[in-house]
């Protein structure tokens, strides 16, 4: 961290004092743990002092960055990170019938503790997700920064709705229901009801926002990809008899998306357009890689990987090419 603070130092030395700081954005994309490695990078950004005027996040990225955005520190993330219990939080797991096989309390049956059924609850998914949700907001409070027009950065996360297959900003009302809204893996977390939206995770369609982050106001947006993938464009095909047959039995943007898969094309599109990507290192990793040590290894990772890349960071932030 020593060698990021003497970087930043000597190259803010060189600046014209005349220099216009540029609007920066930061696009944090989904990847479930290995988010870890981006509370790695925002350690990096914060020591060298790079001010960022917008946060966009998808899925993990929605949590990193909605909870920098409400005042955070990278320091109080990576502790956040490291000693929190993910599988409990993530799943509504009770720690207390984690040896018991089956049980059934109210209308709720739990196997080794999982809820696998609620006779209450409606929508696909098996996991409620109120207990992340809950965690989020009182977090958030802590700050009093429940609300989105109360954030310290000006930050939106992505959803899409399952229903038309259309990609949906959050940027007001309640931060912890958006950032649920942004997390709720189809199959796994029930779906968020918001007005006459049915909202699931936004890599579905937007898994490295950085266009969102231009339509902020961003001159130079900082991207940090945690997919580890060289993916290229989709090729499309005539699917229109299918798709007519699954629009009669409802299930046309669930088929489109399968078939037509506009999460790449956005992938490769914005992943070109970001002024830095930052790509952390984590073969050995994937998005159910919780825990301790797989945490601290991921933030170090994140760290390398944006400190590599801190003389063109800091170049860029004040308009030098």
């Amino acid at each position: 961290m020593k060698r990021i603070l003497t970087i930043a130092l000597c190259l803010t030395l060189m600046l014209p004092l005349c220099a216009e700081r540029p609007k920066i954005g930061l696009a944090l994309g989904g990847g479930g743990a290995k988010g870890a490695a981006e509370v790695g990078v925002l350690k990096v950004l914060e020591a060298a002092g790079i001010h960022i005027d917008y946060i966009v996040g998808t899925s993990i990225g929605a949590v990193v960055g909605g909870l920098y955005a409400a005042g955070y520190s990278a320091s109080e993330l990576e502790a956040l990170i490291q000693n929190q219990e993910w599988l409990t939080l993530l799943t509504d797991r009770k720690a207390s019938l984690a040896n018991v096989p089956y049980k059934k309390i109210g209308g709720v049956i739990y196997i080794f503790g999982f809820p696998i059924f609620d006779k209450e609850s409606t929508g696909l998914g098996m996991i409620s997700g109120n207990r992340i949700e809950h965690v989020i907001d009182s977090m958030a409070h802590a700050k009093r920064r429940d609300e989105f027009d109360e954030l310290r950065i000006p930050y939106c996360c992505v959803a899409a709705d399952i229903r038309s297959g259309k990609e949906v900003i959050l940027d007001k009302g309640s931060l912890a229901r958006a950032i649920r809204a942004s997390i709720a893996i189809p199959g796994f977390f029930k779906p968020v009801k918001r007005g006459d939206y049915t909202l699931v995770d936004g890599g579905m369609l937007n898994n490295l926002p950085v266009d969102v982050c231009r339509q902020m106001g961003a001159d130079i947006v900082i991207a940090v990809d945690l997919q580890q993938s060289d993916q290229k464009p989709h090729p499309q095909s005539d699917f229109s008899v299918l798709t007519t047959i699954a629009d009669l039995l409802g299930l046309g943007p669930i088929l489109n998306w399968i078939l037509t898969r506009p999460d790449i094309d956005k992938y490769v599109a914005n992943k070109k357009d970001a002024d830095i990507c930052i790509c952390p290192y984590l073969p050995d990793y994937d998005v159910t890689s919780f825990g301790n040590k797989n945490a601290a290894r991921m933030i170090q990772s994140g760290v390398e990987a944006a400190s590599e890349l801190l003389p063109q960071l800091i170049k860029l932030e004040f308009g030098i090419h």
